[in-house]
């Protein structure tokens, strides 16, 4: 989906895809990298890509790298859909679109959006002097003549193709605004796949892409800053930070990503927190590193252990995703913690674990009652999940916590959240 801004591509996008799966904003420019998003229709599957909008003069640096990631998406395209305005008149924009798609190779299907009635439909008439076909009058936001339209993108897809199937780990990069999120994704793929800028929040949509890390291939999703909420009250960034929220809890682990320079803040604790109540596995990433002086360093340390204490599970790499120093580093930590996240303990051995943890440090008085653990078992994994049947009472938080990092010592759950449920027994 190509077009100048603010004519409704994500809007359609949204309609094929039968989600509002994009970010949509009465602003022009809401979308600004590529995103790739699964459709289908007429019982043929397909890569819906939305892009951001096309100008012919762009004003800066962010808006020439938004027009890059468009025409790399025209560039990768089976069909191309021109979207244009079906209310106003054709601008320069629009022509300068036209002219790289003519000379782009792939077919073009033509979109004249917000033609939302039947004597509105006549005004995509005027079109037809493009060159580019027939003009498909539709309506984005409410549904009108979409139909036709992925009629005639079903017929100009080449040949039906065997779809790749991959069952590859999905990563998410996490973190505030303007941490590097989109350059590690950049490093990690090997490409500009996601606009970098100076400019906090540049990222609005999640954006997936394939990696190879280590020999191993993952989904990495680079999400858009999450800021605190007072930040993101409406608009383009509320639904951007909402998705970033769905691409964490959907990912099997999470890079969370800190400035060094500017050190662990509060928002970066309250991401981790987030990271801890999605139950995925997690690695901590101290961003800009080689650009930290010594006594910064020192800082930086020190405060780990109490700014990400109920983190600290979760191994820490110290990176610089511009330069790539240590990024390497990466893979065998990600494939650790992901195996981690599978780890079981058989329950025989569970058992005899924390009867022994339980002899050395009995469990506390709780509510004039001491809690005994009769039996435990693991009822699951990605997160590890363990049910401690109880009697005698409920097991303080403290306890459980000092069960947790017993397991941990023990059988190397290294990056991998914890799920713990305490049942009492009925009595006899």
């Amino acid at each position: 989906m190509v077009g100048r801004p603010n004519v409704g591509k994500s809007t359609l996008v949204n309609r094929v895809v039968g989600a509002r799966s994009a970010v949509v904003d009465e602003l022009a420019g809401a979308t600004r990298d590529r995103r790739e998003l699964e459709a289908d229709w007429a019982g043929r599957d397909f890569i819906v890509v939305d892009t951001g909008g096309w100008e012919a003069g762009p004003d800066g640096d962010l808006s020439r790298a938004v027009r890059e990631q468009a025409e790399g998406a025209v560039s990768g395209a089976d069909v191309v859909v021109l979207v244009v305005d079906g209310l106003t008149e054709l601008t320069d924009d629009d022509l300068g679109v036209v002219s790289i798609l003519r000379s782009a190779g792939a077919p073009v299907v033509l979109a004249a959006n917000k033609l939302d009635n039947a004597a509105a439909e006549r005004a995509a008439d005027r079109l037809w002097g493009l060159g580019l076909g027939e003009p498909h009058a539709v309506s984005a936001y409410h549904g009108r003549g979409v139909g036709d339209l992925l009629d005639a993108v079903v017929e100009a897809l080449p040949e039906r193709g065997e779809a790749p199937k991959t069952d590859a780990p999905r990563l998410a990069v996490v973190g505030r605004p303007n941490v590097g999120k989109s350059t590690l994704l950049n490093r990690l793929v090997g490409e500009p796949r996601v606009i970098v800028s100076e400019t906090a929040g540049t990222t609005r949509d999640p954006i997936e892409a394939t990696a190879v890390i280590d020999g191993e291939e993952y989904r990495v999703v680079d999400t858009a800053g999450i800021r605190r909420k007072a930040g993101v009250d409406e608009g383009a960034d509320y639904y951007s930070v909402l998705r970033a929220r769905e691409a964490l809890a959907g990912a099997d682990a999470a890079l969370l990503m800190v400035d060094a320079c500017e050190g662990i803040v509060r928002q970066d604790q309250k991401i981790a927190a987030e990271i801890v109540d999605a139950g995925v596995s997690a690695v901590v990433l101290l961003n800009k590193w080689d650009a930290v002086d010594e006594e910064r360093m020192g800082l930086v340390e020190r405060s780990l252990p109490d700014r990400f204490g109920f983190l600290s599970w979760a191994p820490v790499l110290r990176i610089s995703a511009e330069t790539g120093a240590r990024v390497g580093e990466l893979g065998p930590v990600v494939e650790a913690v992901l195996e981690a996240r599978e780890r079981r303990v058989s329950t025989g051995r569970l058992n005899r674990d924390i009867r022994r943890w339980a002899r050395a440090h009995p469990p506390p008085v709780k509510s004039g009652r001491r809690p005994t653990i009769q039996y435990a078992v693991q009822a699951g994994t990605s997160p590890p999940t363990f049910v401690l049947f109880t009697s005698g009472g409920e097991l303080a938080d403290g306890y459980l916590r000092f069960l947790e990092n017993r397991l941990r010592e023990s059988h190397d759950f290294v990056g991998a959240p914890f799920r713990f449920v305490a049942r009492a027994r009925p009595k006899r």
